[in-house]
Formats: C-alpha cells, structure tokens, sequence
C-alpha cells in the first residue's frame, strides 16, 4: 500500500492538491495530513480527488467547527483526529502528530513502525532505535506550501518501508 504524507499546508489548497494529487496517479490510496492545514476549505479540492484523508491539527488550528462539518459532509474521505492518530494501514501500524519532539518519543516506544510529524518545515526520513530494540521510522514530510524550504511531501510504501521525499513541481 503507498501513501501519501503532508505536512503545513497552511492555506494553500493548490498546492496540497497538486501533491495529493501527483500520490494518487503513483498509486497512493490514502493521505496523512500532519497539521497546520487551518481553513476547512484548503481539503475541498481534495475531496474531487476521492482519497481517504486523515489529519490531526498543528500550532494554527483555524476553525475546528468548519473542519469537523466539512469532515461530517465528505461522506467519509476526510477524518478529523484532533492532536493525533493512531492508525493501522496494511500490516503496519503508524501514528501522526504535528510536533517532531512528540513524534520522536512516540517512535522510541518501538510501539510503532511509522510515525508521522511536521512542524518544521523541513523533510526527513530517519529511522530511530526504540526501548524494545528494533527500530522505527521518523518521517516528517516539510511543508507543502513551501513555507521556508521547498515544497515537499513525501510518497511512503507501506510493504516495502520505502519514503520518497519529493519535490512539487
């Protein structure tokens, strides 16, 4: 299953579009905002492109009664988790926040293979050790808007735990 990762959109829906929709012809089947989108109306372009989006909220919340209608209304593609997620996708089980010092103490747990963060701006993909020994990955896919660095999302294969950090164009 391949996934699609974004972070700080902040208002931009063409460009959170552009990246969602560059996923899905990838085959991406399912997007995991990490926060700081604000206004409900930066998800409606994503709504036409009809993959599932989960997202949790950042530092600029914007209008949690706006983004819990809009979610109520999508029929089911947009979910609305608050301050963060705990999913299981595939054979993986992946969490996301907003915050990459949260998002590094949830890896270390060994509770999870993926955890997702943002905040930053900034892309990375690292894989951390855990109390229980094994390891987890760390991914924070930068800002889609652009805010500071490139516009970046990531494209993550969940079989292989392969992440991709691209570039929109």
């Amino acid at each position: 299953m391949k996934i699609c990762i974004v972070s700080d959109s902040h208002d931009r829906a063409p460009m959170l579009e552009a990246a969602v929709s560059a996923a899905r012809a990838e085959g991406a089947e399912l997007v995991i905002h990490c926060g700081d989108l604000i206004g409900a109306n930066t998800l409606k372009p994503l709504i036409g492109i009809g993959l599932p989006v989960h997202f949790v909220h950042g530092n600029n919340l914007g209008d949690a009664v706006a983004l819990n209608r809009m979610c109520a209304d999508s029929q089911g593609l947009l979910t609305y988790h608050g301050a963060d997620v705990d999913l299981q996708l595939g054979q993986r089980k992946i969490f996301a926040t907003h915050y990459p010092h949260y998002g590094r103490g949830m890896a270390c747990t060994g509770d999870y293979d993926i955890v997702c963060c943002g905040h930053s701006h900034r892309a990375s993909v690292d894989r951390l050790g855990t109390v229980k020994g094994g390891g987890s990955w760390l991914v924070n896919p930068g800002s889609v808007a652009g805010l500071g660095a490139p516009p970046t999302w990531i494209l993550a294969d969940l079989a292989e735990l392969a992440f991709e950090v691209r570039v929109l164009a």
